[in-house]
């Protein structure tokens, strides 16, 4: 009988090729090196405008700031909250909480109206409509008669 060869090395490799992103999102664009995160975006093209959409749950209206400048929509936030203890109590964990996230996006290709932007918050939601110019409106379609 012929002894039985045995090698541990496809083994090994195999263990290496597993698809791991499957298991731990390495990608995920929402989670910064800093250990803060970054709100989900939905942006939506309608005729007439376009609608941003970020979920910034837990903070305050006075939190975000949103700002144009040079056709660059900013968008930022900053927030911190306290676990506040009563006077003379003694208390062996204190959290504190701070976050902050910056967001840009370049509008030159957009053509919105820089004077018609409108920013509300709401249960967690910011929503920006920015109005598109005239030129920049979608038009129907004109038919060309042929001679």
């Amino acid at each position: 009988m012929l002894p039985v060869k045995t090698n541990l090395l496809p083994t090994v490799s195999r263990f290496f090729e597993d698809d791991w992103n499957n298991i731990f999102d390495w990608t995920n664009r929402n989670f910064k090196p800093t250990h803060s995160t970054m709100p989900s975006v939905n942006i939506e093209h309608e005729k007439d405008f376009v609608l941003i959409q970020m979920a910034a749950p837990g903070m305050n209206k006075e939190d975000i700031k949103v700002e144009l400048k040079n056709n660059i929509l900013s968008i930022s936030g900053k927030s911190e909250s306290h676990n506040h203890e009563e006077d003379g109590k003694k208390f062996s964990i204190r959290e504190f909480n701070y976050s902050s996230f910056h967001r840009s996006f370049d509008l030159n290709n957009a053509g919105v109206d820089d004077q018609k932007i409108d920013a509300h918050y709401k249960d967690g939601l910011l929503s920006i409509r920015l109005e598109k110019k005239e030129e920049a409106k979608e038009k129907a379609p004109v038919q060309i008669a042929i001679k």
